[in-house]
């Protein structure tokens, strides 16, 4: 697969995505229905750049900006969400490590990460723990002399899980959220895959099982007790930056085929899209598509500032775009017909991943929690 340029003026890396993206965009029917994005398409994803392409120069990364990144999550996801999976999930874990790390974990870990030499996995979601990952149950235990740790738990739907070399682990270390590196080769790591789920069918699911996996204490990132809140706290907002880029290019696309599909095929002797009922839902999902994209690049700029700005910025974009790329998928299929629920349709794909995209990184539930309260310590003050 070769990348080829977009439009004159594009970032470097944007570029890229895009041709690589237009490339991908055939293909990505087939990945779907076999349940695997192939190495090979991987590996030329990281040597593009593209993995974790947000890290420092110093660290192997081409230090985009959040704008350049979410364009780039936004070309991955408007053709395959398990291409803009694997850009997420990889930079997610390089950006918990890039911000909690030590020096010595970010020298030894995120060139590797940045470059496709590891593939990363985020293993926090279990049985009892889904959104309410304070709940894990994983145990993350420490030897009587302080060398190595102990990782036994269950993680659910881990993102790439049936490739990565190695986990970010979520768990408790005396009853306190604690969060460790843990290598998928070391014994009592097993992984079960998992197929035929609704959307997010080629990003390689695992649920994984880790059956007193032992590992050197320097695996463990940041302190005991800040696994959660400081950790996964990073690499859930980052994931979700790029979920909701993702999800604009997964809302623009499905405008994109609509729109086409309406104005070549006739109906009583009139373009489909001359319909007004058609040409309605057209309407709807392109100004929720351009709200999206707004909200979306509102977060990139709240980002800017530096670590740990933008948060409620980026939850709102999430939120909005999730909900732009599955009202897009499903009145897409409606204009499509049957063109829309063929096995090769692109919006169809859309459709399903659009749930899923709904549900992870925060349900829509919690975050219209999360921007309630937002609103309330904002304002409540001077109620």
């Amino acid at each position: 697969m070769r990348a080829t340029a977009e439009p004159v003026g594009a970032p470097p890396l944007v570029a890229a995505a895009a041709g690589f993206a237009a490339e991908a965009r055939a293909p990505a029917a087939d990945w779907d229905r076999e349940g695997r994005v192939p190495a090979e398409v991987r590996r030329e994803l990281a040597r593009a750049g593209l993995l974790a392409p947000d890290l420092p120069t110093r660290y192997g990364g081409a230090g985009l900006a959040p704008a350049e990144l979410g364009e780039v999550a936004a070309h991955l996801g408007g053709v395959c969400s398990a291409l803009r999976g694997l850009l997420t999930v990889q930079s997610m874990v390089a950006a918990a490590l890039l911000r909690w790390g030590t020096r010595e974990q970010r020298a030894h870990w995120l060139p590797p990460l940045a470059d496709g030499t590891l593939t990363a996995g985020f293993a926090a979601t279990e049985e009892g723990a889904g959104s309410a990952l304070g709940e894990v149950r994983t145990e993350i235990e420490e030897s009587a002399d302080g060398t190595a740790l102990t990782v036994t738990g269950r993680k659910r739907w881990v993102t790439f899980g049936q490739d990565a070399d190695v986990l970010l682990v979520l768990g408790r270390s005396g009853g306190r959220p604690t969060a460790v590196l843990v290598e998928t080769d070391r014994p009592g790591v097993r992984r079960e895959p998992v197929s035929g789920q609704l959307g997010m069918r080629a990003a390689g699911i695992a649920h994984l099982a880790l059956d007193a996996v032992r590992v050197p204490a320097d695996h463990r990132i940041a302190p005991s007790g800040a696994g959660l809140s400081h950790v996964a706290a990073t690499a859930l907002d980052h994931g979700r930056f790029t979920v909701a880029w993702g999800c604009v290019g997964m809302a623009e696309a499905c405008v994109a085929d609509a729109a086409a599909h309406a104005a070549a095929r006739t109906q009583g002797g009139v373009p489909l899209s001359r319909h007004q009922a058609v040409g309605a839902l057209l309407a709807r999902i392109a100004v929720d598509a351009a709200g999206a994209r707004e909200l979306a690049a509102r977060a990139a700029r709240a980002r800017a500032g530096g670590p740990g700005r933008g948060v409620t910025e980026t939850i709102m974009a999430k939120y909005a775009a999730a909900a732009a790329g599955a009202s897009a998928g499903r009145d897409a299929v409606q204009i499509l017909g049957a063109a829309g629920c063929a096995p090769d349709s692109r919006v169809g794909r859309h459709y399903r991943d659009a749930k899923v995209m709904e549900i992870i990184e925060g349900a829509q539930q919690v975050s219209e929690m999360h921007i309630a309260a937002h609103l309330v310590r904002r304002f409540g003050a001077g109620a």
